[in-house]
């Protein structure tokens, strides 16, 4: 019975791992033809091993797991197969794990960054002008919110002249399109404007703001409704 197991264990599926664990690993690379010619060599040489194996099981009933005079060589294969199923391991964690971990950090980043900069321009307090451009401006390109602030600032002032106040709430946010460095996300938001002596209006605002990743930071570098053409 001891035998039984040590053929099985050192014989038998230390050598048919190590096999797995290579092919695991030209699977996680995509099979490049360097890894072909290398996962064959390796894979041809321990189909080798195990036919001598069996050959000299054959002719003096002892094989490599069996053998008391060598465990030194049972613990080089061991070694070699616990190698090859980490090094799977750890390629197919940097390779498939970890990309995925970065789409829903990124996801989620670029999602919150474009609800807050939405807000932002939506939003207006008469007794603070300049409080929810500079939160807007605070996430965008440099070159973007330059522009914003031009842009915005002469509404801006026309809106504390006529103590017009204005509130915007996300309803929605949601993804477009997403790549290592860009983004679009599409916001919906209920936007209230109450201005003196009138009712409070409300509507809805679909914007569709683009960002870049620049120095591991997402930046916003447009907003724009998204019906605009």
């Amino acid at each position: 019975m001891r035998n039984r197991l040590r053929v099985l264990g050192f014989d038998i599926l230390a050598p048919l791992a190590t096999i797995a664990a290579l092919l695991m690993i030209g699977l996680i690379l995509g099979w490049p033809r360097w890894w072909v010619a290398v996962c064959a060599m390796l894979c041809l040489l321990i189909v080798q091993a195990m036919i001598v194996n069996a050959v000299l099981f054959r002719r003096d009933s002892v094989t490599m797991g069996t053998d008391d005079d060598a465990p030194g060589l049972r613990l080089a294969v061991v070694g070699i197969a616990t190698a090859a199923l980490v090094a799977a391991a750890l390629f197919g964690y940097t390779r498939w794990t970890l990309p995925d971990r970065d789409f829903t950090r990124d996801t989620t980043e670029t999602v919150r960054i474009a609800a807050e900069v939405a807000e932002a321009t939506a939003t207006f307090s008469p007794s603070d002008p300049a409080s929810a451009i500079d939160r807007a401006t605070a996430r965008m390109v440099p070159e973007r919110a330059e522009a914003f602030k031009a842009q915005f600032g002469p509404a801006a002032a026309d809106l504390a002249k006529r103590k017009v106040t204005a509130q915007a709430q996300t309803i929605s946010a949601g993804l477009e399109a997403l790549s290592p460095a860009a983004a679009s996300v599409a916001v919906i938001l209920r936007g209230t404007q109450t201005e003196p002596g009138q009712q409070p209006s409300v509507a809805v605002l679909s914007l569709r703001v683009a960002m870049d990743k620049r120095d591991g930071t997402w930046r916003v570098v447009d907003v724009t409704p998204v019906n605009s053409r």
